[in-house]
C-alpha cells in the first residue's frame, strides 16, 4: 500500500512540470573491498510554470476631495450687542451649516431675534439650478457677534435635507412658523 501511495505521489509531483534529463547518470562501481569510484547522478532540467509579476494601467473610479484655503479679506456681518444689565462681552462666531445633495443650495442667515437669554438665529436654504448628482456638498453662513455669552438657537426656513448631519438644527416652513414660538423679541440682525 505504502509502494502505492509513494508511486501516485511521484507520478503527480512529476505530471505537474515538464521535466527533460540532459544527461545519463552512472551507478558507482563497488569493490569488494568496499572501494568505490565516485559516481555521477543524472542531471535533469525541471521547467516549472512562468509567473510574471509586475504592474498594468487600469481605470478605477477613485474618491478625491480638494479642499482650497486661502486666506482673503472680505466684509463680514459684525453685531456688537450691550445688554441693559451689561456684563462681560465675547466675541464669538454664530455658523450655519446644512449639508445637501442633487443640487447646490445657498444657505444664508436672515435674521437673529434676542428674547430673555436666547439668541434665534433664523436662516433660509434654497436650491439652486445647478446638478451635483449624487455627490453631496456643505453650504454654510456666518455673522461674527460681540455680545454677552447667550444661548443660540437655529432654525432653517426650507426643506430638509435627507442627510444625517442635518439633524442638528430645525426646519421650518415659513418666519411665521417661528413667530408662533417666540414672543416678545427684538430683532438684532436683519439681512
Amino acid at each position: 500500500m505504502k509502494k502505492l501511495v509513494l508511486l501516485v505521489l511521484s507520478l503527480t509531483l512529476f505530471g505537474a512540470c515538464n521535466v527533460k534529463k540532459e544527461e545519463k547518470g552512472e551507478m558507482p562501481e563497488l569493490d569488494v573491498d568496499v572501494t568505490a569510484d565516485a559516481g555521477e547522478l543524472p542531471e535533469y532540467d525541471v521547467n516549472w510554470a512562468d509567473v510574471d509579476v509586475g504592474t498594468r494601467m487600469d481605470t478605477l473610479e477613485i474618491p478625491k476631495v480638494v479642499i482650497v484655503m486661502e486666506e482673503e479679506t472680505v466684509e463680514i456681518p459684525y453685531i456688537d450687542v450691550n445688554m441693559p444689565e451689561g456684563g462681560e462681552k465675547i466675541e464669538k462666531t454664530i455658523m450655519i451649516e446644512a449639508e445637501v445633495t442633487d443640487t447646490e443650495h445657498k444657505l444664508d442667515i436672515l435674521e437673529i431675534w434676542a428674547a430673555e437669554n436666547n439668541l434665534y438665529v433664523l436662516s433660509q436654504l434654497e436650491p439652486t439650478a445647478q446638478s451635483i448628482g449624487n455627490k453631496k456638498m456643505r453650504v454654510a453662513d456666518q455673522i461674527t457677534m460681540n455680545a454677552p455669552d447667550l444661548n443660540v438657537k437655529h432654525y432653517i426656513i426650507g426643506a430638509k435635507p435627507d442627510r444625517v448631519f442635518n439633524k442638528q438644527y430645525i426646519y421650518l416652513n415659513s418666519k411665521d412658523d417661528l413667530n408662533d414660538m417666540v414672543n416678545d423679541y427684538t430683532v438684532i440682525y436683519k439681512k
